[in-house]
């Protein structure tokens, strides 16, 4: 979560900072703010250069609108997007933070885990705090080290700053005594940064650098990066000068625009048949008739030898790699154990040399999944990444990576992503299956022939007449207040997605249930008139769960079907089912199922949310890129 952009060049830092952090909105945050070194006219240098900061609690629009921006002229700056762990938002705790004299701002995303202890060395020494926050012991230890040595410079000065601090962080530092020089400071926080002839560039996305470049180096862990107008130096917390890796970007700013959608939700729903498109695109080579992974930095023997399989993420990467538990166990014939990546670390779960474990994060940044993994490794289990960000941490640290290739995603809930998730979960699958020769080549390659049917039937979905039957039912939702999905087998996870999109972006309450599980609890909210969407595509659990559909009807609830044309809409004509509205969507193998299924629940989401006035793009108290545990 947070944003930070930092800017140093040969013009007005100001355009680009404001630029940036609107770029990072969809990341979710409370306050937002800007320090710029405004150049002063005494012939002295440094002597009258001053930091100006200004800040405010709320959105972007409200910090654009301050009159303090008015005369703000630097050209070097940073900025920041604040999502509040320690204090509350405020103006106070709003970033940049200063030290006690003003000639130190910094911005910093993630969690300092000792900051408790180092206020209160700092108070003891003199500092004068004047916010909650952690990050503010990140100012005033700058500014400390600068005062013990100024011959160091402000690099030396972070470079020991930070060599005190514990937990993950990504930090921009500006100062008054060094007008042209942003540093910035990465360790488990994303933070990525670029330099043209005549600037350089820093911040905690790419989509915030795209407007200048497209040529960005991702910083390590423990790795400071040294900004000035038209130069960048990277080194590491021991004083070695790294020589970066840079990475091209293959998207370029229209593609983080809404091209004519209303919003961004919309306009990444109806993107799906590309992302998925290009996610399956080049896994197969024709004449070795094998698959491969875009990355593989073990030998395939040691995944060929493995006998149990871990899926860690979370939110809606959950449930992808759900879906893909019951892909991986038809498929690989392996036992597959699903979680939370939170909970992971903490329940003692039994890893070894044996063990796959695959990580899955759309940003490649949630930190909950990076412990999991890194926890994993320290225990010799492999480990695959599932990530849509090349170069991201996640899919740096992995012995194996699959890209999900779906482009920028700036709504907060995520769409094209996950059903690229599930995408590149199963070929994760089919590879593993080809290893261990639990499938026939044939048979791999018959559902590869599906696979790459699915863009074209999730195009059908979303034709104009299929929208129109979604948005009339969305219509009929106005004075619900709670609402069920249920579905068995694959159908399960998409019924979580879907109930989950729905209360991301609606506020509605929602749940979803494995139908079975009906009669042993959940069965006791369905009254008259509460909307039950059943996921019901063709499976071998399909009669089973219209078995638990009857239930649900024959407790007043009403019924919302989701299921294939044909034979089962026969079976339900023929016995008089109690269904009220049936909505359709192609047949596919009922392993793929949730990728066509889930694109009618988000639509169903979608215009449900609209017709409640709600803001699809930034949900509230939620957030795009979870960087802090």
């Amino acid at each position: 979560m947070c944003g930070i952009v930092g800017f140093t060049g040969r013009k007005p830092a100001l355009p680009f900072l404001l630029e940036g952090l609107a770029r990072l909105e969809y990341r979710g945050y409370d306050s937002a703010g800007v320090a710029v070194i405004e150049r002063g006219s005494d012939s002295t240098e440094g002597s009258s250069d001053v930091v100006s900061i200004v800040r405010c609690p709320g959105k972007m629009a409200d910090l654009m609108s301050l009159p303090a921006l008015d005369g703000v002229r630097g050209d070097a700056g940073i900025g920041h997007t604040r999502w509040a762990t320690h204090g509350r938002p405020s103006l106070e705790n709003s970033h940049p933070q200063t030290d006690c004299t003003g000639e130190v701002a910094i911005v910093h995303n993630g969690i300092i885990e000792n900051f408790r202890t180092l206020r209160a060395e700092l108070e003891e020494r003199g500092c004068t705090f004047r916010s909650d926050t952690d990050s503010e012991v990140i100012a005033h230890l700058v500014s400390v080290e600068r005062s013990a040595d100024r011959k160091s410079g402000l690099v030396e000065a972070v470079r020991k700053a930070c060599r005190r601090l514990e937990g993950a962080f990504a930090i921009a530092v500006v100062a008054q005594s060094d007008p042209d020089l942003v540093v910035g400071v990465r360790r488990e926080s994303p933070l990525v940064a670029g330099v043209t002839a005549d600037a350089g560039l820093l911040a905690s996305d790419f989509s915030a650098l795209i407007s200048e470049t497209r040529d960005v180096v991702v910083l390590e862990d423990d790795q400071i990066v040294a900004l000035r107008p038209g130069s960048m130096q990277v080194s590491d917390l021991d004083g070695n000068i790294v020589e970066p890796t840079c990475t091209h970007l293959d998207w370029d700013l229209e593609a983080a625009e809404r091209g004519g959608y209303e919003d961004f939700m919309l306009k990444e729903i109806h993107e799906q048949p590309r992302a998925v498109a290009d996610t399956l695109r080049n896994r197969y080579n024709q004449a070795t008739g094998k698959l491969f992974l875009d990355e593989l930095r073990t030998d395939s023997d040691l995944l060929k030898n493995i006998d149990k399989v871990f899926v860690v993420a979370c939110g809606t990467s959950y449930h992808a790699g759900l879906a893909a538990k019951y892909a991986i166990e038809h498929w690989v014939r392996l036992p597959v154990e699903i979680d939370i990546a939170s909970e992971f670390r903490y329940r003692d779960p039994v890893l070894d040399s044996e063990t796959l474990v695959i990580g899955v994060s759309q940003s490649g940044e949630t930190l909950d999944t990076i412990a999991a993994c890194r926890y994993a490794k320290q225990l010799q289990a492999k480990v695959i990444a599932v990530a849509n960000v090349v170069d991201s941490t996640l899919a740096r640290e992995a012995d194996a990576v699959v890209y999900t290739h779906a482009g920028p995603e700036i709504g907060v809930a995520a769409t094209k992503t996950f059903l690229c998730q599930i995408a590149a979960l199963e070929l994760v699958a089919l590879y593993l299956a080809q290893l261990r020769g639990t499938l026939y080549s044939s048979e791999i390659s018959d559902i590869l022939d599906e696979m790459h049917s699915l863009p074209d039937q999730i195009e059908s979905i979303l034709a104009e007449q299929n929208v129109d039957q979604i948005k009339a039912e969305a219509a009929r939702w106005s004075g619900v207040t709670d609402a069920f999905y249920i579905g068995r087998g694959p159908g399960y996870p998409t019924a979580l997605e879907g109930a989950l999109k729905m209360k991301e972006i609606s506020y509605l309450h929602a749940e979803g249930y494995p139908a079975g599980e009906l009669k042993h609890g959940p069965l006791a909210l369905i009254e008259d008139g509460v909307p039950v969407v059943a996921v019901v595509t063709n499976s071998n659990v399909s009669a089973k769960t219209l078995s638990n559909v009857e239930e649900v009807a024959a407790r007043g609830g009403r019924i919302i079907l989701l299921t294939n044309p044909g034979a089962q809409q026969e079976y339900l004509k023929e016995h008089d089912f109690p269904v009220e509205v049936i909505l359709e969507v192609p047949e596919t193998h009922q392993l793929l199922a949730p990728m066509l299924d889930s694109v009618v629940l988000q639509l169903l989401a979608y215009y449900v949310a609209k017709a409640r006035g709600r803001n699809v793009d930034k949900p509230r108290n939620l957030a795009k890129t979870v960087t802090v545990e």
